[in-house]
């Protein structure tokens, strides 16, 4: 299985794939897109649109997997992280590629075994997970690579429990 993770946001947004195959994990690729806050809303996420749809085309994932908005005291910050998560989910739909969304207490107590883990400790677990010779690039990156991995494990943890 290959999943293409998004850590979603308009100012940066991570990305992440990885392909599960025998029982193991390994990263393909990651990174992030960065737009300024001075470029117009609509350019800002046509960035990551085409950023998702090119990454599908070049990689064909069997999935992409994001995390689900976290609302906090910033109502402006919530509705941009929406819109950013609007145009990852037109750009899957628009190449029929299923996409899956995960709260971020759920990708840390798969990544991390602890729901409100720091970023620090999940960049490390990315890390030993993958078996990277060194932390991801950024936080955005690392988080992409978290979700990611929430989805290539889910399968067989369900398998597991059943």
């Amino acid at each position: 299985m290959k999943v293409l993770g998004i850590d979603p946001g308009t100012a940066a947004c991570g990305y992440g794939i990885v392909h599960g195959s025998d029982g193991r994990l390994r990263a393909v690729v990651s990174g992030h897109w960065r737009t300024s806050a001075r470029e117009r809303p609509h350019a800002r996420l046509m960035v990551i649109f085409a950023g998702v749809r090119a990454l599908i085309a070049e990689h064909e994932p069997d999935a992409v997997a994001l995390e689900e908005s976290f609302v906090g005291a910033d109502a402006r910050i919530a509705l941009s992280v929406g819109q950013a998560r609007g145009a990852v989910l037109v750009a899957a739909a628009s190449v029929g590629v299923e996409c899956a969304e995960y709260a971020p207490a759920r990708v840390k107590q798969a990544v991390c075994g602890y729901g409100r883990a720091e970023k620090g400790q999940m960049q490390r677990m990315v890390k030993l997970i993958l078996d990277l010779d060194s932390e991801p690039g950024s936080t955005h990156a690392a988080d992409a690579l978290a979700v990611a991995i929430c989805h290539a494990m889910a399968p067989p943890l369900l398998e597991a429990a059943g």
